[in-house]
C-alpha cells in the first residue's frame, strides 16, 4: 500500500519551481499553545516564514493522510480538535493505517520534510536527555539520521543540556550558535554551555549546509538562535520554578514522556504567562531566520 502523502497546492508549486520552503511542526499548535491563542499564533508562525521570503509547510496527519502544507481550514482542525494525537516517527504508521489525525513532533516533521524534499525546518526548542530517570527524546535520533537545517532556540531548558549536547556530538550533529558563542536554552538566552561553532548570518548556515551535503553527511545541522536579553526569562526565576516543577512532578507521579508537557504547563502557570510569551517570540524569530536560510539555499550562489 502506497503511503498517503499530500502536498498543499502552494508547497507543490514551490517544490516544482525551486522556491524556498520552511517546514513547520504542528505539535506546537495542537499541544504546545493554549486554546484559542494557538489558532492565531499558528497563522503568525506561517506569516513569519512568508516575511522571511519563503513558503511555510506546516506538517500534520489528517484522517490518515500526511499533509505537507496546510490550508487555513486544515490548520483550524489542529487548533480546535482536542483529540489530535501527538505523533512522533514511531506513531506515523499507526495513524495512517487507522485513518486518524495527528500533529507532528520535531522527529516526525523532520522525517516527512526530508522525504518531501524540504531542507530547512523551524521549531521552538528541541527535545533531548531528561534530568530525571533516563529518558531521551526521539528528536536526537531523528537529527542524527536526517540531513536538514533545523533552526531552534536550543533545547528545552528543563532538560539536561550538557548531556544532550554530548549526545548530539556523539551522533554527529553539528551545532551552530547564531550570533552567539553560548548555547541557548529555550526560555534562557544562555543555557550555561558553549557552542562548538558560531555563525552570524543565514548565508553562513547555507554555506555549511552545502559543504556537508557535498560530503554526503547525513546528520542535521542545528542552528541555535537565542532570544534577545529583554525577551528571555531571568535565570534565577527559571531555576527556582524548575526546581519546584520537578518536585511537583515527582510528588504527583509524573514520569517519562509526560514530564516535559507537565513542566512546560507548570512554568506557564508559575510565571503568569511569561514563559508562553517567550515561547511565542522565539518561535517567530526562528521561523523568520529559517526562511532566510531557505532563501540562501534556493539562491544557490557560492
Amino acid at each position: 500500500m502506497a503511503t498517503p502523502f499530500c502536498l498543499s497546492p502552494e508547497v507543490d508549486a514551490a517544490l516544482s519551481t525551486g522556491k524556498p520552503i520552511v517546514a513547520l511542526e504542528s505539535t506546537i499548535i495542537s499541544h504546545g499553545l493554549p486554546r484559542p491563542d494557538n489558532e492565531r499564533i499558528g497563522q503568525e508562525i506561517e506569516q513569519a516564514v512568508r516575511d522571511g521570503g519563503a513558503v511555510p509547510a506546516t506538517i500534520a496527519v489528517l484522517d490518515g493522510v500526511i499533509h505537507v502544507g496546510l490550508t487555513p481550514p486544515e490548520l483550524l482542525i489542529l487548533a480546535r480538535n482536542e483529540a489530535i494525537v501527538k505523533a512522533s516517527t514511531r506513531d506515523l504508521g499507526v495513524l495512517i493505517a487507522r485513518g486518524v489525525c495527528g500533529s507532528t513532533t520535531v522527529a516526525s516533521t523532520a522525517a516527512i520534510a526530508h522525504r518531501a524534499g524540504i531542507a530547512v525546518f523551524a521549531t521552538g526548542g528541541l527535545g533531548g536527555v531528561h534530568r530525571v530517570a533516563y529518558d531521551e527524546s526521539a528528536d536526537l535520533h531523528a537529527l542524527a539520521q536526517t540531513p536538514m537545517v533545523v533552526v531552534c532556540a536550543g533545547v528545552k531548558s528543563i532538560l539536561d543540556v550538557p548531556a544532550t549536547l554530548e549526545r548530539l556530538e556523539t551522533l554527529g550533529v553539528v551545532v551552530l550558535g547564531v550570533g552567539t558563542h553560548r548555547f541557548p536554552g529555550f526560555y534562557l538566552r544562555d543555557s550555561g554551555q558553549p557552542v562548538p561553532w558560531r555563525v552570524d548570518s543565514a548565508r553562513e548556515v547555507a554555506d555549511i549546509w552545502r559543504a556537508r551535503t557535498s560530503l554526503g553527511l547525513q546528520p542535521a545541522i542545528v542552528a541555535a538562535l537565542p532570544l534577545p536579553a529583554e525577551d528571555a526569562i531571568e535565570p534565577s526565576v527559571h531555576d527556582q520554578v524548575l526546581l519546584q516543577g520537578l518536585a511537583e512532578a515527582k510528588r504527583t507521579g509524573v514520569e517519562g514522556g509526560d514530564v516535559t508537557p507537565f513542566l512546560l504547563a507548570y512554568f506557564h502557570e508559575a510565571t503568569h504567562g511569561a514563559t508562553l510569551t517567550a515561547n511565542v517570540k522565539l518561535v517567530l524569530r526562528n521561523a523568520k531566520f529559517a526562511a532566510e536560510v531557505a532563501v540562501e539555499l534556493a539562491d544557490g550562489s557560492p
